[in-house]
């Protein structure tokens, strides 16, 4: 069962590092051109817009990392020499 309350992977704190830092400049650099004031509530509008697209960018980063994760090989454990089977061949006359 997954927590909400679970660490992130590598890939999801990177991509939504560069996907928060692309993301606020071009909202920045939008509502500039719009003509809208700096001032807190822009500052709170363009943080509020980058890391909601960022929380999205890092949530399908993790979802593709867990489509395509594979499981690792199972360890294959050594044949010791009192094994059952060895002792089982050991009894097939020759």
């Amino acid at each position: 069962m997954d927590s909400l309350f679970t660490l992130p992977s590598m890939w999801n704190l990177i991509i939504s590092t560069i996907v928060f830092s692309i993301v606020a400049k071009y909202v920045h650099v939008h509502l500039h051109k719009r003509g809208i004031p700096e001032g807190k509530k822009r500052n709170l509008w363009v943080l509020a817009v980058a890391s909601l697209l960022s929380w999205g960018a890092g949530e399908a980063a993790d979802w593709t990392h867990e489509k395509i994760e594979v499981s690792p090989p199972a360890v294959v454990q050594p044949v010791s020499d009192n094994s059952p089977l060895l002792k089982a061949v050991d009894q097939i006359p020759k």
